[in-house]
């Protein structure tokens, strides 16, 4: 069943591929191809999976392809969000031979790396089902693939924390040194920031936690907290501010996530799911036209 997934936005994409796409042709293009592969060849190309996983970054493989020759055909067989299963078809490209062996290594290197992003994240979301927590991503990202790495969080199932430093204010342990503290750094947020943009900040004891219920805030991160700290941290949350979201944050791994999501946080953030996601195993195989 296919997973309905807002689309990249095109100029993003364009603009990504145009970058992969110099850095791999240079000045000089596909020499190997160039010398071994006449001019007017025709061949079939076709992507297929080599391990189960789920999907991701299929916009951006279309594009390598439109790029390096617009009258290639581009099928895709699988939408940005579908679980795939070894020896799956997820896309095929027909057309120019020379063409086609120029866009693959692109193609594949955005959707291998997106698709194992999406299946880390449908893991680990998969890990907390029942509970009421969902799994969210981070700034830790590749420079430069930001938007496309957390659209393939949410093809995986997950959810987007802030984008930047400048889509939401998340103060954190250096800022509170900083400003003097957790209700010094709250007033001044609450002060400079419009109705519009939320407010978080990161707490590492229920001291520290019990200043801000008593301030108030959008979200309370709850960092590298024991199961045991966190499910008490929920419940004095509950109990004197329920509005106020929790995050619980550092020490997530595939091993202890489900122990944090049964302490009640809201959210679970997860570096992991950017910085640290294999590849997922996909196969570009040519098939030569007669």
């Amino acid at each position: 069943m296919t997973t309905m997934i807002s689309p990249l936005p095109q100029n993003l994409v364009t603009e990504a591929v145009a970058r992969a796409l110099a850095e791999d042709l240079g000045l000089a293009g596909d020499i190997t191809s160039q010398a071994c592969i006449p001019a007017a060849m025709q061949a079939n190309l076709a992507m297929v999976s080599r391990k189960p996983g789920v999907i991701a970054g299929l916009a951006l493989a279309v594009e390598a392809f439109r790029q390096v020759d617009p009258a290639l055909v581009v099928t895709l067989h699988k939408a940005d969000g579908d679980a795939l299963e070894p020896g799956e078809t997820v896309l095929t490209a027909t057309g120019n031979a020379r063409a086609i062996l120029a866009g693959e290594r692109t193609a594949l290197n955005f959707v291998g790396r997106m698709s194992g992003i999406a299946t880390l994240t449908a893991e680990y979301v998969r890990r907390v089902a029942g509970t009421k927590a969902s799994i969210v991503c981070t700034r830790k990202t590749t420079p430069g693939l930001r938007a496309f790495e957390k659209h393939a969080v949410l093809c995986g199932g997950g959810r987007n924390h802030r984008f930047g430093l400048f889509d939401a204010v998340l103060i954190k342990d250096n800022h509170v040194a900083v400003a003097g503290g957790i209700v010094p750094a709250l007033h001044a947020a609450k002060a400079a920031c419009g109705h519009l943009v939320k407010i978080e900040i990161e707490v590492d004891s229920l001291d520290q936690l019990d200043e801000v219920i008593a301030e108030g805030a959008d979200v309370v991160l709850l960092d590298n907290m024991s199961a045991a700290t966190l499910a008490e941290a929920v419940g004095r949350v509950k109990a004197k501010r329920p509005t106020l979201l929790t995050e619980a944050s550092g020490g997530v791994n595939l091993e202890t996530v489900a122990g944090i999501a049964k302490s009640g946080v809201d959210l679970i953030s997860v570096g992991a799911l950017t910085h640290s996601a294999p590849v997922l195993d996909l196969g570009l195989d040519i098939v030569m036209q007669d």
